[in-house]
Parts: C-alpha cells; sequence; structure tokens
C-alpha cells in the first residue's frame, strides 16, 4: 500500500482518488506521523431493489381486493 505525504496528497488529490479506487486505499501521513486512509466507498444496492415474488395473482385479482378494500371503508 502506497504512503504519501501531506503536501504530495494536496498536489495530487484526482490521482490519489483515482489510485485509491483501484488500489482499494491508500494512506496519507502528516508531518507530526499521524497516517490517515482514503479508501473508496462501496455502495450497495438499493434498498429498494428486492427480488419479485412469483405469486399466482392476477390482475384482475389485485384490482379486485382494491375495490373491496374501499367498499369497506376506513378501519
Amino acid at each position: 500500500m502506497k504512503v504519501y505525504t501531506y503536501s504530495e496528497a494536496r498536489q495530487r488529490l484526482a490521482k490519489l482518488l483515482d489510485e485509491a479506487r483501484e488500489a482499494g486505499e491508500i494512506r496519507i501521513k502528516r508531518r507530526d506521523g499521524s497516517e490517515f486512509a482514503l479508501r473508496p466507498v462501496r455502495r450497495g444496492a438499493s434498498p429498494l431493489a428486492v427480488p419479485g415474488v412469483d405469486a399466482d395473482v392476477t390482475r384482475n385479482d389485485i384490482l379486485s381486493a382494491i375495490r373491496e378494500s374501499r367498499e369497506r371503508g376506513p378501519p
């Protein structure tokens, strides 16, 4: 894993971001010896991206259920 000085990181930020994406992580070291990791954020799938359910329900079944619930009114 490559370690850059703070000054190098300031001068080449765009390059370091690309390198972090490819390598997974880079480090930036300050003069006082403290070190920081720079790594890309891994994006997961959308929480709304769920697999479908194979239910044996037709369009008419769904519309019929909606009509019935509307006729009953609020609980």
